[in-house]
């Protein structure tokens, strides 16, 4: 209910300038800071946005399917992120993107499973952006997905987005996950890729890695490690 609050309250904030816009994607393996949220299959995705141009004020939702809450002995099946700030310009070649997001996994039950806390998170998170390069922290103001006395952990992400031409774009990025209380399972993850525009919609090829404990970061399903090396391929598309 409180996440329904604020979205509410963020979406009244916005005037005529708000636009809204969908998307929908269908992924080979949900990575989400290089871990598999999927257990190494598919998920199918999607989510609204609204944005304010004038204010640059924003607000959405988004949800995947995932099957980690479940082989971790608790229940669900997909996941909610809900989220809302601001972005503009702090000069014309840097931008900033300032908000809060709260992924909810619904009747995920992990807090009467020994060993996990329960795995709705919230983070706040700020962006500097200069040319196709960004640089974002976010940090945890609750446990983080399900790991027991893990508040104020953060993430570290470095990003960028370089046109090639051709309706191709080159994805890069490195991230760090340090999670408090809990060093065994700090890890760095990264991704290569390359998203083609089809025009009717948009599809790309990653690899992506981590170097996370096999350990730490096995299914409980089938020992397999999530966090592995492996290609990913989305096809993703915005209305």
């Amino acid at each position: 209910m409180k996440k329904l609050i604020f979205a509410a309250a963020m979406l009244a904030s916005f005037g005529a300038s708000a636009e809204t816009s969908l998307n929908a994607a269908l992924t080979s393996d949900y990575r989400y800071r290089g871990i598999s949220q999927t257990r190494l299959q598919p998920a199918l995705q999607g989510g609204v946005d609204y944005v304010d141009s004038q204010s640059g004020l924003y607000a959405g939702a988004w949800a995947s399917t995932i099957k980690w809450t479940r082989d971790a002995g608790g229940g669900g099946s997909v996941e909610l992120d809900v989220y809302g700030g601001k972005r503009g310009q702090v000069s014309a070649d840097v931008s900033y993107d300032v908000g809060v997001l709260t992924y909810v996994y619904a009747n995920n039950g992990l807090k009467h499973v020994a060993g996990f806390a329960n795995a709705d998170t919230t983070e706040i998170y700020a962006q500097l952006g200069y040319g196709p390069a960004t640089l974002k922290y976010s940090h945890a103001l609750t446990n983080l997905f399900g790991f027991v006395d893990s508040k104020n952990s953060g993430y570290l992400d470095l990003s960028a987005n370089l046109d090639a031409g051709s309706g191709y774009t080159i994805n890069l990025h490195a991230g760090r996950q340090k999670i408090r209380s809990n060093r065994a399972s700090d890890y760095t993850d990264w991704k290569v890729g390359v998203t083609k525009d089809l025009g009717v919609a948009s599809l790309q090829l990653a690899a992506v890695g981590t170097n996370a404990s096999k350990v730490a970061y096995a299914s409980p399903a089938n020992g397999k490690f999530t966090g592995r090396t492996a290609f990913q391929l989305t096809l993703s598309k915005t209305f």
